[in-house]
């Protein structure tokens, strides 16, 4: 399953991810028909079509999962024209593959990665709150090393700014005094965070690699600046949901004492 997943244009399909103000995911339909193997717009805007019947046979309501936009095109060298276009959550993008031309290796690709996503999720959701933390603790250190090289790519040379400046952002303080604050040692804060507040540093780091690779970020001060916005953005979809601020959430047990538990 882990083989396939990888081979799929997973990569590709969350890198053209949006968060809006609110920090709701989106897609765009007209990234997603290039991304799909799509050139033709009337004929990818067919599948659309055959994607909101789906919905709408599965009792859901496909105004709430695609929504009609509109978006300017240069089509001259001064012109601009306005083309209609969709904006897309995961579930649409989702049924847009099931009902694509299977003959398109980027339609085949595209439903194995679903289907792989929802197997992971059965999977996930029968965990206990300990496996949680232990699968959640491992994806935030493999989710850093990407950060991280796309951040040297930005040509990012003060990691240890960049790195705070996420947590000033999520956090609103620095991640020495979250450490005092949780009355933890240096380099710890991970290994006692529970699935809660993994989860929301997982957010974190992996909006800010999209939007650096997606719009092109560089340089030390542009990077830190992207960081620490995307981490309030997290912080404040968290207040918004009424949840509990990670600031305030209580350290757990450190990891290995829960692996050697579970063993």
């Amino acid at each position: 399953m882990k083989e396939i997943s990888i081979n799929s244009p997973h990569k590709d399909f969350e890198s053209i991810k949006k968060i809006d103000e609110n920090g709701v995911e989106y897609w765009t339909a007209r990234e997603l028909m290039t991304l799909l193997g799509y050139s033709n717009w009337q004929n990818f805007e067919e599948v659309i079509k055959k994607a909101k019947e789906s919905c709408l046979n599965s009792r859901q309501f496909p105004q709430d999962h695609f929504t009609d936009v509109s978006k300017m095109i240069k089509i001259a060298k001064d012109a601009m024209r306005e083309v209609n276009d969709y904006r897309l959550d995961r579930y649409a993008c989702y049924l847009i593959a099931q009902n694509g031309d299977v003959r398109k290796k980027e339609i085949a690709f595209a439903q194995t990665y679903f289907a792989v996503q929802t197997r992971n999720q059965e999977i996930f959701d029968k965990m206990t709150e300990n496996e949680k933390r232990i699968h959640k603790r491992g994806e935030v250190t493999d989710r850093n090393k990407q950060l991280f090289s796309t951040a040297k790519l930005s040509g990012v040379s003060n990691f240890g700014k960049f790195n705070d400046a996420g947590y000033k952002g999520l956090y609103t303080m620095p991640l020495s005094e979250i450490e005092r604050k949780k009355d933890l040692k240096k380099g710890e804060l991970l290994d006692h965070a529970g699935s809660e507040e993994l989860g929301a540093n997982i957010f974190r780091i992996t909006q800010t690699e999209a939007k650096l690779k997606r719009e092109n970020i560089k340089g030390d001060t542009e990077a830190q600046k992207t960081h620490f916005n995307i981490g309030k953005k997290v912080r404040q979809t968290i207040k918004e949901i009424g949840g509990e601020m990670p600031e305030n959430l209580k350290p757990q047990r450190h990891i290995k004492e829960v692996k050697k538990m579970l063993k």
